[in-house]
């Protein structure tokens, strides 16, 4: 019997029995077409903090959840709580994505992706020619549908730390954000790779801002921006890549360089 690994957006415990959200229900009972008594996987980002009740002891880092589905309808569902377990599968680099906006599903193509490479943040941008008009009510429901990307590829990939997905903003405003991570744009003409790059980023918890193009990528006003704002121009090899490609391969490099791929 398959075991459907859920986000479920509250605390919970061992010994809890909890409602599932419209989502979980949905997808547990109308697709799947679980029965009472079968078991799913829950897990509810590590924002929250979780009581085992099996040690008393308060869980502080990536923790997933076994549940067995009880009082089950057309309409509702539960699961109680059974058992709480360790799950330690983040990478030790923190990836904040900056990310041009592309069209329809490229657009969440890389969100998916990216997520299960293990991207931390992702703030997608608006730029020269990103070529995509969001504003007010349309731009919030693209956010939520975003986050449900995000949401999915975490429940697929296995991983309890939901990445944030930010209220999109243009490139200048992201650029003026201050950090302390190690900055980094692709650019063709570049002189070092994400391998060879001089970093003195500290070797346990290591932060990288990656800038990615839209389709058409980056103005050279936008680029000189960038490295105003003290981006450092990386190589991704001598082929031309398009935007989701660039950002997949990118992140690769940044987790086998300074990650858990190597």
């Amino acid at each position: 019997m398959r075991n459907p690994r859920i986000y479920l957006n509250q605390a919970m415990k061992v010994g809890d029995t909890l409602p599932l959200n419209d989502d979980a229900f949905g997808h547990t009972v109308r697709v799947l077409r679980l029965k009472e008594g079968d078991m799913i996987t829950l897990f509810n980002d590590t924002n929250f903090n979780i009581v085992n009740t099996l040690s008393t002891d308060k869980c502080s880092g990536e923790y997933e959840f076994q549940g067995k589905l009880i009082n089950v309808s057309k309409k509702h569902a539960e699961v109680i709580i059974i058992d709480c377990q360790e799950k330690m599968i983040e990478s030790p680099v923190n990836i904040h994505l900056g990310q041009g906006i592309s069209r329809g599903e490229r657009m969440d193509f890389t969100l998916q992706k990216s997520v299960e490479l293990g991207v931390n943040t992702i703030t997608p941008l608006f730029t020269e020619r990103c070529g995509v008009k969001l504003s007010g009510e349309r731009l919030e429901k693209k956010r939520e549908q975003w986050q449900k990307i995000i949401i999915s590829a975490c429940e697929q990939s296995g991983r309890c730390t939901v990445p944030i997905i930010m209220t999109p903003i243009s490139l200048g405003l992201w650029l003026q954000q201050e950090s302390s991570a190690l900055k980094l744009n692709l650019h063709p003409k570049a002189e070092h790779s994400i391998m060879t790059i001089p970093s003195q980023q500290p070797k346990d918890k290591p932060r990288v801002r990656l800038l990615i193009g839209p389709e058409g990528g980056l103005s050279d006003e936008e680029i000189g921006q960038a490295n105003n704002a003290e981006f450092v121009d990386v190589l991704l090899g001598p082929r031309i890549l398009r935007t989701e490609t660039a950002a997949l391969t990118a992140i690769t490099a940044i987790q086998c360089r300074f990650g858990d791929l190597a």
